[in-house]
């Protein structure tokens, strides 16, 4: 029966994570340089578009439909076909099927724009389309029917609350393969890479942090004692990671930066996704710790290795969503959901967690480098020289962020 607090509560929640792709948006622009930054915002909101319908015709059937052996859904829901104002027993008993459809919608619009920070600055826009459309068919809706959908991940006794393997790590080691594939950044002589206006990434980091608490919250698909407590935990891991990650940046650095500190708060985000409903609020602050320590080391680690992740998508949301993904297996408390992790003696939970990390996190690194080898052989998937010098949003959109 469709409780209307609870349908209310889901349908605000979508709005909200509907909010964190404009929130990436501004986000990326601001860390980029000013010559690039129309077109990697543009990357995330054609997201909005793209991804919307292939979610409409076929995405989320093959996502959440009926199982076919483990691997994939079925097309019994294509085009919104029995996706109605009737509850799903498996998808929200007390709120309309296609409230559902539509929360879900959100998380498969924002995770391809998460990668587009890893290649910033030199990718063709016709081919990033193309790339957007075959990787949400080949990574993200499998990754979510294998997790979300009742697939062999699922059926394994894995759980990613939301998503820290669906979300997080596919988007994360999809970037990594993006770099190796597409290549490093035309950098001049002198020339800078700092971030063009901080003031974005500030507000980026706001409307992130905001509409997280409806990625989170909503995963309990109720309004319900475990989305309060996914709320509480959400907050305070975030609140740990920024704090400590200003800390480590400020010893070795010897200054506060403030990138830093917004920084963090993304990684403390992204590292509790999978555990926020999962485990006790101390679980939530001890892994917003950890994030900001080991994704603080995952990007200095990337920094003496030159891998040109421009906007570092791998060593934060890669590695963050990979960790609080193995917290789960560590910290998962029954009296929160239903789920023990090995801090209550479960050792099962923690390897059926590290398994499925492991083999989803290699999957979309693989698919995803063979894709964008793919799409280069049919069209370039990198500008050319003079465009990336010139800067994107001259060369392919023909406009300018601002006139001086």
């Amino acid at each position: 029966m469709v409780n209307s607090g609870d349908t209310a509560f889901m349908l605000i929640c979508a709005a909200l994570v509907c909010l964190m792709t404009p929130g990436l948006a501004f986000f990326y622009g601001g860390l980029v340089r000013r010559k690039n930054v129309l077109t990697i915002m543009m990357q995330s909101f054609i997201s909005m578009g793209i991804v919307t319908i292939i979610w409409f015709v076929i995405g989320f059937s093959l996502a959440f439909g009926p199982d076919v052996a483990g691997l994939i859904g079925s097309v019994k829901y294509a085009f919104l076909n029995g996706v109605g104002l009737v509850p799903s027993p498996s998808y929200g008993p007390t709120i309309p099927f296609v409230t559902f459809f539509s929360y879900q919608l959100m998380f498969a619009v924002i995770t391809p724009a998460l990668i587009t920070g890893a290649f910033a600055d030199r990718v063709n826009f016709k081919s990033y389309l193309v790339f957007l459309t075959v990787w949400s068919l080949l990574v993200y809706i499998p990754l979510a029917h294998w997790l979300w959908g009742g697939g062999f991940l699922a059926k394994m006794g894995v759980v990613d609350f939301a998503g820290g393997i669906v979300v997080h790590a596919s988007a994360g080691m999809a970037a990594l393969a993006s770099v190796f594939a597409v290549g490093k950044r035309i950098v001049r002589p002198g020339e800078d890479l700092v971030p063009h206006d901080i003031t974005y990434v500030a507000l980026g980091t706001g409307l992130l942090w905001f509409g997280w608490f409806g990625f989170n919250s909503g995963s309990a698909l109720a309004a319900n004692q475990v989305a309060a407590v996914a709320f509480v935990n959400t907050n305070i891991a975030a609140a740990a990671a920024m704090v400590a990650w200003l800390a480590i940046s400020w010893m070795r650095e010897k200054r506060p930066s403030f990138v830093g500190a917004l920084t963090g708060a993304v990684a403390g985000l992204a590292t509790i996704t999978p555990a926020a409903g999962y485990v006790q609020p101390w679980a939530a602050f001890v892994i917003g710790l950890l994030a900001a320590i080991v994704c603080y080391a995952a990007i200095t680690f990337r920094i003496r290795f030159k891998w040109d992740d421009a906007l570092d998508v791998w060593g934060v949301h890669g590695v963050g969503g990979v960790l609080g993904t193995v917290c789960v297996g560590i910290f998962a408390s029954r009296a929160i959901n239903g789920i023990s992790g090995l801090w209550e003696g479960d050792y099962h939970q923690l390897l059926v967690q590290l398994f499925a990390v492991i083999f989803a996190s290699v999957y979309a690194f693989a698919v995803t480098y063979v894709v964008l080898k793919a799409v280069n052989a049919i069209m370039p998937v990198r500008v050319g020289e003079q465009e990336e010098i010139a800067g994107l949003d001259q060369s392919i959109h023909g406009e300018t962020a601002y006139t001086l």
